[in-house]
């Protein structure tokens, strides 16, 4: 295989980058606050905001209180800021407000997550932190380090020539791996690490909630996923209509996605959560609209929560 020679230059800043901080000449900086980050090798769709309202979820249900930290991808605001789940994805961010509208805890947006993490602090309390999409973020110091990885990852290679945005050797790192979409160990260097298994899929309560013969639309990082899972369930679109990651709607996007459903003849629209959060105020323009939410399940939660937060106890307890 012919090595891409931006590959290798952007893989030796990353290894440089990485040697600062494991040699300690780069330190991060540490909060109250134990501090666990779910975070993955490549630029998107590896399921971090579906794991991270999971784990959100199983911590609720022991009673911890938590928040979570997050960059704001796409956001047009600056510094730290707490999200306001009645807010807009341009100030926050569309997976921050989906998280904050589904945990119904406090969501901050910052570059630097460790001041995030010093303003829940001074306005929450010491509690949990959950990191998102924090493993390549080793300015703030974490107490348990979640890596998802995708069957993809394994074969993909290091930007710009793939996706990866750390060569697989990173995994060592991580205090646990998660094999999604059935990925398997053997493709990875995990070792004798700990590995957690994962299944992402959709949520179709009501089968009659979704439109017949629908216009199914989506700004996500792998919309084919998203397709595949409605196939599986039954739901068989006449049309479909692909935006970038994170896409913002626009009135054109509407009256495009209108001029579909009138050319196919479909019975409504199709889309996910993320994609809700996107529309906004343009929601009522697409009735009939049915909105499908991902749901991740992990293999052996309970006792995977055990181990974490003994783990944490063990490394956050004053020395």
């Amino acid at each position: 295989m012919n090595l891409n020679p931006l590959s290798i230059f952007y893989g030796g800043v990353v290894s440089s980058r990485n040697a600062l901080y494991d040699r300690g000449w780069l330190r991060a900086r540490r909060l109250q606050g134990p501090v666990i980050s779910v975070g993955n090798l490549s630029l998107g769709g590896s399921g971090k905001t579906p794991f991270i309202i999971l784990l959100g979820e199983l911590l609720r249900a022991r009673g911890i209180r938590f928040d979570v930290l997050s960059r704001g991808y796409g956001r047009k605001t600056r510094g730290v800021l707490l999200v306001d789940p009645a807010g807009l994805p341009r100030d926050f961010g569309d997976e921050p407000l989906l998280i904050a509208r589904r945990l119904q805890v406090p969501v901050l947006v910052g570059e630097d997550r460790y001041a995030a993490g010093r303003f829940a602090e001074s306005r929450f309390g010491s509690q949990m932190h959950l990191l998102d999409d924090g493993f390549q973020h080793r300015a703030l110091a974490r107490d348990f380090d979640i890596v998802l990885v995708t069957p993809e990852d394994a074969r993909d290679r290091l930007l710009p020539a793939g996706r990866l945005r750390e060569p697989l050797q990173s995994l060592r790192r991580a205090d646990v791996v998660v094999l999604l979409s059935g990925a398997s160990a053997e493709s990875f260097p995990v070792n004798d690490k700990p590995v957690w298994r994962a299944r992402r899929g959709i949520v179709v309560e009501n089968a009659q909630t979704i439109p017949a013969q629908p216009v199914i639309f989506c700004g996500i990082a792998r919309p084919q996923n998203f397709l595949l899972q409605l196939r599986a369930a039954g739901i068989d679109p006449v049309a479909e209509a692909f935006f970038r990651d994170h896409h913002a709607y626009s009135e054109k996007d509407i009256r495009d996605l209108l001029a579909l459903r009138q050319r196919s003849q479909a019975g409504g629209f199709v889309t996910t959560e993320k994609d809700a959060v996107n529309l906004g105020g343009y929601l009522s323009a697409l009735q009939p609209l049915a909105v499908v939410p991902v749901k991740m399940e992990l293999a052996g939660a309970a006792n995977a929560l055990d181990t974490m937060l003994r783990l944490i106890e063990e490394r956050h307890a004053p020395s």
